[in-house]
């Protein structure tokens, strides 16, 4: 069952992103969309993609016209996936959507069901309701390529209740072939590592703002130079997208109302098409849609105790532990390759202290409820 041709379903930024990298490492791709102008759009934004690289000298002409020679655009199903022993998916972050495409999928496929590993790029539905949709759970597993492909090195491995042993040795060697360091997540939950972190803090942000009355640059400030961030989590959120985090928020409140307590501002500023960067406007105005860098200092960062933001996302990474979908070392690497982090979790949890962290997260909960109960890892390390 080695891997020889990739099929990518979906040719938006994810999917054309995961065509090149792997038609970068060798692999023959086709790369399926429903319609030929999507197509189009895609080969051009990959011929950008691979200009850009030679232009810096990261490959040469003829290597970038090879990568490029080796992606072949289709509209047809059965084409697309007629000579592919894996299948990666990335359609957009619907349920609905991704039922039907694996429906249609084993008919496509046909009497090689048992051939074809199905990879979803899902950032959090749980691989095993997806699997529900196909014939051969065994032969699906979640494979969260980070955005841009191209550039991110983490991907998280998911695998599903019936995945396969031999599907998660697979995946694990094309994520390697790729280029890409891959974390799995020892069970299959919403948001799986990275975004069980990342989603649940920026809506704890907009609840410090409102507890507090700090400007949002103090509260980037803080995350960025005393938490150790790349950027302020309210900067983070718009590079993101609004749109990105309210799905995500969404699907995961559903399955599980501990992960995420959903702050009004997010559902507000999706309705009102404040999508961040993307739109010129989220948390932050952007000049002409352009991405421009909030004015953030360490004096302004003085200005507000980030320990709140701090233990809403330790006590999240603790949940992951308590729960067997990842351990201490993992989540650390997941956070640094995934969110940038410069400084380990629970290194800064042991310099704010670990006691205060669970104080602070009691005295929440007897504000706020029991999602601010705190884990009891975190009991115990305090």
């Amino acid at each position: 069952m080695g891997v020889r041709e990739v099929a990518v379903l979906g040719s938006g930024i994810m999917g054309h992103g995961i065509a090149q990298i792997s038609a970068a490492a060798g692999y023959s791709v086709t790369l399926r969309d429903v319609r030929q102008e999507f197509l189009d759009a895609a080969m051009g934004k990959i011929r950008w993609s691979l200009d850009k690289m030679v232009s810096k000298g990261r490959m040469g002409r003829d290597e970038g016209d090879a990568v490029l020679g080796r992606i072949r655009p289709v509209v047809d199903l059965g084409e697309a996936v007629g000579g592919a022993q894996l299948v990666v998916e990335a359609v957009p972050e619907s349920m609905e959507l991704k039922r039907r495409v694996y429906a249609e999928l084993d008919g496509a496929i046909g009497g090689r069901q048992g051939e074809v590993v199905l990879a979803s790029n899902t950032s959090t539905l749980p691989i095993t309701e997806v699997a529900g949709a196909t014939a051969r759970p065994d032969m699906l597993i979640g494979i969260h390529f980070f955005n841009p492909p191209q550039l991110m090195r983490l991907v998280e491995i998911i695998p599903g209740e019936k995945t396969s042993p031999r599907v998660v040795e697979l995946a694990g060697e094309y994520v390697r072939s790729v280029g890409k360091e891959g974390i799995t997540c020892g069970r299959d939950i919403p948001g799986f590592i990275v975004n069980r972190l990342f989603i649940p803090m920026v809506h704890e942000a907009c609840y410090c703002m409102d507890r507090t009355g700090a400007p949002m640059e103090a509260i980037d400030s803080a995350v960025k130079f005393r938490l150790g961030f790349p950027m302020g989590i309210f900067e983070l959120a718009d590079f993101t997208g609004i749109d990105v985090i309210h799905k995500a928020t969404s699907e995961m409140h559903l399955r599980d109302k501990k992960v995420v307590r959903p702050h009004p501002a997010i559902g507000r500023m999706f309705g009102e098409r404040r999508l961040g960067q993307k739109s010129g406007g989220g948390f932050y105005d952007y000049a002409d849609g352009r991405y421009q860098r909030a004015e953030l200092s360490e004096g302004l960062a003085g200005g507000f105790d980030p320990v709140q933001l701090a233990a809403n996302v330790l006590n999240n990474a603790a949940w992951l532990v308590t729960n067997g979908a990842s351990d201490v070392e993992r989540i650390e690497r997941a956070a640094e390759l995934g969110l940038g982090l410069r400084r380990p979790l629970f290194e800064t949890a042991r310099e704010i202290g670990i006691k205060r962290i669970v104080g602070e997260l009691n005295g929440l909960a007897r504000e706020d409820g029991e999602f601010y109960r705190p884990d009891r890892l975190l009991e115990s390390m305090a």
